[in-house]
């Protein structure tokens, strides 16, 4: 497997309140604390598969 070591910011920038608990979950597995926060992660496929799951929550930002 070839290692891919970039990095990517993701925002959270809406709110998780009236979601699923899953959604909650990747959410909070992110690392997100607060609304408009951006974290920055390693560009690995499994971050890219949890953004997957709440494109409607959070948005990556180049």
């Amino acid at each position: 497997m070839a290692e891919n070591t970039g990095k990517i910011k993701i925002q959270y920038y809406r709110s998780k309140i009236a979601t699923p608990v899953k959604h909650k979950l990747v959410v909070k597995g992110l690392g997100f604390t607060r609304l408009n926060q951006i974290v920055e992660r390693e560009d690995t496929p499994s971050i890219r598969g949890m953004v997957a799951v709440v494109p409607h929550l959070v948005r990556i930002v180049q």
